[in-house]
C-alpha cells in the first residue's frame, strides 16, 4: 500500500470529521458570508486546530473572499486548502543525520504516546539502512521500559544499553555514547522517561543528560525528537510547550494518527510551535512509521476521489525514506 493510501486510511476519522462538515457547510450555498465562517470556526476547533491556528485560518479566509472576489463554497475550499498546505511547509524534513559522525537522537515525550516503540522502530529502520545503530535506554524510571525496548531491539538486530531500573539516566547515557565511540557507530537512540506531571525533576534529569551528551560528543544531541499521541488533541501542543522548555525540541514525531478525528493538531502543533514534524505514525506495524510529507498529508485529507492518481504519483518518487 502506498504511503498516500496508508495516509488516507488514517485520516478517514479525521476526514469525516473536518472535511465532509466542511463540505456540508459550503457546498452548494448561494453566497459566502459570516454565518459560514462561524460554522467552519466550530468545525476547525472541532478538528483540534485549535482557537489561534482557527483564528488566523480564517482571517487570512476573510481576505482572501474579498481580495480574490471568491463566491462559491468550492473556491473557498480550495482556498482553505490551499493555507493549510502553506502552513505545513512543501517539504519532507528528514532526520538530521549525516554521514561520516556519530549521532545523536534524543527522543522525549510523555509515558505512553508510543516513544519507546518508536525508538524500536527508528533502529530498525537505520540499521536496514545500513547505519551502526546503538539504542539507550534512558528511561530508567519504567522497569517495562526497559523490557519493552530490549524486545524491539532483538527484533531490529541493533545492541542497547541498559542498567537497572532506577539507576541515573544520564550514566547510561554516558555508557551508550563510549561504548558508541569504540564501536564505530553511526546513530545512538536515547530512549527516556516522561514524567511530566514533576517538571521540576524532568528539568533536572534533562540537563544533566544533555551535559553529558554535550560534554562527550560537543554538537550533540543532532535531534531532540518529541513524540506525542495525536488522539490527546489539544493536549499535545500543551505537552510540546513543555517539554521544548526543558529539552530545546528540534523535531516532533505525531503516533497514532490513525486512531483520532483529531488529525488537524498536526497544522496546529506546526503552526503554534514552529517546530517541524519529521515523522508520522500510521498504524502498530514496524512499517508504519514514515517520514511526514506535508504535500500528501493535505492531499489525502481533503482528496477523496484522486487516490489512483496521488498513487502512481507517490511511486514515482523516491522511496528512500519508507522502511
Amino acid at each position: 500500500m502506498s504511503f498516500f493510501s496508508k495516509l488516507k486510511k488514517s485520516l478517514s476519522k479525521t476526514q469525516e470529521a473536518f472535511v465532509e462538515k466542511i463540505e456540508q457547510v459550503f457546498l452548494g450555498v448561494p453566497k459566502i458570508d459570516e454565518d459560514l465562517f462561524d460554522d467552519l470556526e466550530e468545525i476547525l476547533i472541532t478538528a483540534d486546530l485549535g482557537v489561534q491556528t482557527s483564528d488566523d485560518l480564517l482571517e487570512t479566509l476573510r481576505q482572501k473572499v474579498r481580495e480574490d472576489k471568491l463566491h462559491t463554497g468550492d473556491q473557498v475550499i480550495e482556498a482553505l486548502k490551499e493555507e493549510m498546505a502553506k502552513l505545513l511547509g512543501d517539504e519532507i524534513v528528514p532526520l538530521n543525520i549525516e554521514e561520516g559522525r556519530l549521532n545523536i537522537i534524543l527522543v522525549v515525550g510523555v509515558n505512553g504516546v508510543g516513544k519507546t516503540t518508536l525508538v524500536g522502530k527508528l533502529a530498525n529502520r537505520y540499521q536496514a539502512e545500513g547505519y551502526k545503530v546503538l539504542v539507550a535506554a534512558a528511561d530508567t524510571f519504567r522497569a517495562a521500559a526497559i523490557e519493552q525496548l530490549e524486545i524491539w531491539c532483538e527484533r531490529a538486530g541493533v545492541d542497547m544499553i541498559k542498567h537497572q531500573a532506577g539507576a541515573d539516566p544520564a550514566a547510561v547515557v554516558f555508557d551508550t555514547i563510549q561504548a558508541g565511540k569504540a564501536r564505530g557507530t553511526d546513530v545512538i537512540l536515547i530512549d527516556t522517561a516522561g514524567r511530566l506531571h514533576n517538571k521540576g525533576h524532568l528539568m533536572d534529569e534533562m540537563n544533566k543528560i544533555y551535559r553529558v551528551i554535550k560534554r562527550e560528543v560537543e554538537d550533540a544531541p543532532h535531534e531532540t525528537l518529541l513524540v506525542l499521541d495525536a488522539t490527546t488533541g489539544q493536549n499535545a501542543v500543551l505537552q510540546a510547550k513543555a517539554f521544548d522548555e526543558v529539552s530545546n525540541v528540534t523535531a516532533l514525531a505525531l503516533t497514532k494518527l490513525d486512531g483520532t478525528a483529531k488529525g488537524g493538531i498536526v497544522i496546529a502543533i506546526s503552526q503554534q510551535m514552529d517546530i517541524p514534524v519529521k515523522l508520522v505514525g500510521l498504524g502498530e506495524g514496524i512499517d508504519d512509521l514514515r517520514d511526514f510529507d506535508p504535500s500528501v498529508f493535505v492531499a489525502a485529507l481533503f482528496d477523496r476521489n484522486q487516490v489512483e492518481e496521488q498513487e502512481e504519483q507517490e511511486e514515482e518518487k523516491d522511496q528512500d525514506f519508507y522502511f
